[in-house]
């Protein structure tokens, strides 16, 4: 660790890991909601995209990353992919003695409150809507019917920093027309990738469709594990947000990062799975927003 983020107890830092740069969506909420929280995030850049993967590489890829946040000594686990989750969230509470938040049941529970007529829409990777993972967990309550559609070409759009452009429109009228003709009430957005394309899918959908998103859930049931099990962070901690991804370059990273949430992500370092000891003076570490000036 860098020496600037205690390497176990409550100050610890909060590992977060996403095959990319969807889960930022769930580092921001969860600095939101916790801004005194030290942010340890991995992006599997290296083998991204995981939708289209089979199940049980996207189960290996995924440990690997987990087991480098574990080792770099997180005080909880965060798994901010959908495709991920659904592949390995049993093997990784069997796994770790650190608390493990992913992204499925904290929207479930939400969609499952939040609908009024009892028809609710899922959206996906490919790996997620095939594994049943959200459709398993809603259809518990008879009085529910779930429609799933895979969006593969959303996460697409995102990684390359296209999210407002009249193709992403067209293929999001193409891929949402089925649930619209479902009649759902709720809209689960089943990848942490989907809320930088919400206003395309809120537009498609109409305003009396709910949209639920995974990633302001999943910051809710954080800060409950937190306080829960008294790990919230002491009064004078200074956070610190790391950024690490294991792709050849961090350049694309940083850009679409910037692109995406402007300058919240500033330096990015690059990791190995595997290669666990990595020296501290070659870590990136970026303040946490309340620190930053104006840049």
């Amino acid at each position: 660790m860098t020496g600037q983020i205690a390497p176990h107890g409550s100050d610890a830092p909060i590992g977060i890991f996403d095959s990319g740069v969807g889960g930022l969506t769930v580092a921001r909420a969860v600095s939101a909601l916790l801004p005194r929280e030290s942010l340890l995030y991995i992006g599997d850049t290296a083998r991204s995209p995981y939708g289209t993967k089979p199940i049980a590489d996207v189960r290996r890829y995924a440990l690997e990353v987990l087991d480098t946040l574990v080792e770099q000594g997180v005080k909880m686990l965060v798994i901010a992919c959908n495709t991920a989750s659904a592949a390995m969230l049993r093997d990784a509470r069997e796994r770790y003695d650190v608390p493990v938040v992913e992204v499925i049941g904290p929207a479930v529970r939400t969609a499952m409150s939040t609908t009024r007529n009892g028809r609710i829409g899922v959206i996906g990777t490919s790996g997620t809507i095939g594994s049943g993972a959200y459709q398993d967990m809603l259809e518990v309550n008879a009085r529910l019917t779930v429609f799933a559609q895979a969006c593969p070409r959303f996460v697409e759009f995102v990684e390359s920093g296209v999210t407002d452009s009249p193709e992403v429109l067209a293929v999001a009228e193409e891929y949402l027309a089925p649930l619209r003709h479902a009649g759902v009430d709720t809209l689960v957005l089943g990848c942490t990738h989907y809320p930088f394309l919400e206003g395309a899918i809120s537009y498609v959908m109409g305003s009396d469709v709910s949209l639920v998103s995974s990633d302001t859930e999943t910051a809710k049931d954080v800060y409950r594990q937190l306080v829960s099990r008294g790990l919230l962070a002491g009064p004078d901690v200074v956070a610190r947000h790391v950024y690490e991804a294991t792709g050849a370059s961090t350049d694309d990273f940083v850009r679409l990062a910037h692109r995406l949430m402007g300058r919240e992500v500033r330096d990015v370092h690059l990791v190995q799975t595997g290669a666990i000891d990595v020296p501290s003076t070659e870590r990136s570490v970026a303040p946490a927003a309340g620190e930053r000036g104006s840049s």
